[in-house]
């Protein structure tokens, strides 16, 4: 039977579990990272936003990169932070760091995406408060279904925008020439952005590409993938790395 042999392209340090993850149950992976972390510099307008965090009956953390950077904030602000505070996480992994640092933190146990904390009874009860208002820590940019969604509720939303993220500078190439040289034979992205970061990468040589096997967290990723041109799209239902583990052994690989 034919193995699979992946490209991962997730920051450098989730790269390296989920390829240790990978090799433990004999996956070949390659890693080429698409999203590069970078932190921002704090506004006053920031700043007014952490003094007053108390105010918010919950705090939403989107992503580990937000989470890591959203606790530097907390710990230069508040040495304890609000009793009360509720926090939510879009997924599981986000969820353990808030979880780690003492937090009290919720996620929904199935789905890593928007849709699914929406869903979440105890985040549906802490929305249920006078004049409730949202904190979102995030990047720069990024999907505002969450906020949409709140906002035509009558909540007001504020955001923390705490890092932007961008394709690594990499040589003319590189991408195909991966592929070529090691054989693989599946490509996964863990975003939107990182699946429009691989296309930006693969430049003129996408269409050669669309072939090949392509994994993704959710139902609204493959559609868009869909529509640039990938034949073949696999939704692990989830960003995890267990969720694509899941996908790689439910799916066989291609034989050719």
């Amino acid at each position: 039977m034919k193995q699979w042999r992946v490209l991962i392209t997730r920051p450098t340090a989730d790269s390296t579990v989920l390829a240790a993850l990978l090799a433990e149950q004999q996956i070949y992976s390659s890693s080429l990272p698409l999203l590069e972390i970078q932190a921002l510099p704090e506004t006053p307008e920031q700043r007014t936003l952490m003094l007053n965090l108390e105010h918010y009956c919950a705090v939403i953390v989107v992503s580990k990169p937000a989470a890591h950077l959203g606790l530097q904030r907390v710990d230069q602000y508040w040495p304890q932070p609000p009793a009360e505070q509720q926090w939510f996480s879009v997924g599981a992994g986000t969820g353990r760091i808030l979880a780690d640092y003492g937090l009290s933190v919720s996620w929904p146990e199935h789905g890593d995406d928007s849709e699914a904390l929406l869903a979440l009874p105890k985040f549906l009860d802490a929305l249920n408060t006078a004049n409730p208002r949202i904190l979102i820590m995030r990047a720069d940019t990024g999907r505002d279904f969450l906020a949409e969604q709140l906002k035509q509720r009558g909540i007001q939303v504020d955001f923390l925008a705490l890092y932007r993220r961008r394709l690594p500078v990499y040589p003319t190439g590189i991408l195909i020439e991966r592929i070529h040289q090691e054989h693989l034979n599946g490509l996964v992205v863990s975003s939107e952005q990182g699946l429009r970061h691989l296309i930006e990468l693969a430049g003129d040589a996408w269409p050669t590409l669309t072939s090949l096997r392509l994994f993704v967290p959710s139902p609204r990723v493959a559609d868009i993938a869909q529509e640039l041109g990938a034949q073949h799209v696999i939704d692990c239902r989830g960003a995890s790395n267990q969720a694509l583990l899941n996908a790689l052994t439910a799916h066989a690989a291609p034989s050719v």
